[in-house]
């Protein structure tokens, strides 16, 4: 993905639409001369303390397999209340990469945190004059689109140009989308595209 921090800035600057028709939405971005940089299958560990203290924050730390690399992210909801639906203020975001996935998943248990959650997802990836579009695929999930850019008017402008209103922009995580389907993905201590194990105590 494109973080805006090297614009010495932690704030991520990205909008979804959700429900897309991938297919179309592919031969949409072609037709506009976007290129297309890889098709990919994620892999990440979602991690808190026993006592969900970073859930509370609405913050989380994330351990991601991206295939070419693996990324180690801190992420906070800034919103004044988390359980109301509607759009965040946006998204606090630090992100560095680390050498090996089973390593550093290690490291994070022997310091106390425990793991939340393990989570799976696929993502085609274009690039429309330097807009990153992410069309993304969740377990459970319809496919929706994902826009992020160096600044707001530049992804607010990226998905006029695909046909999409700037009002029905989305400004909030994936878990916030599962709410808005009637799932809790905090709920699930695996969800894959092929197993989705529900957790048996602790719920949310």
């Amino acid at each position: 993905m494109l973080y805006v921090s090297y614009l010495d800035s932690m704030e991520e600057i990205e909008i979804k639409f959700l429900d897309i028709d991938h297919a179309a939405l592919e031969e949409k971005l072609l037709s506009l001369g976007a290129t297309k940089v890889a098709d990919y299958h994620y892999r990440r560990i979602v991690f808190d303390y026993p006592d969900f203290r970073l859930d509370k924050r609405g913050a989380w730390v994330r351990l991601r397999d991206e295939g070419d690399k693996i990324t180690f992210t801190f992420k906070q909801r800034l919103a004044k209340e988390f359980d109301t639906g509607a759009n965040d203020d946006g998204m606090y975001e630090r992100e560095t990469t680390v050498g090996d996935f089973d390593t550093t998943r290690e490291i994070l248990l022997k310091t106390g945190l425990i793991e939340k959650m393990y989570q799976e997802n696929k993502r085609t990836r274009y690039v429309l004059d330097g807009v990153e579009c992410d069309l993304d695929t969740w377990p459970l999930l319809p496919p929706y689109l994902e826009i992020e850019g160096e600044s707001w008017e530049k992804v607010y402008t990226t998905a006029e140009r695909l046909g999409f209103k700037r009002e029905d922009a989305k400004i909030f995580s994936t878990n916030q989308i599962y709410r808005l389907k009637g799932l809790d993905d905090r709920n699930y201590t695996k969800l894959t595209f092929d197993e989705q194990i529900e957790r048996t105590t602790g719920r949310f």
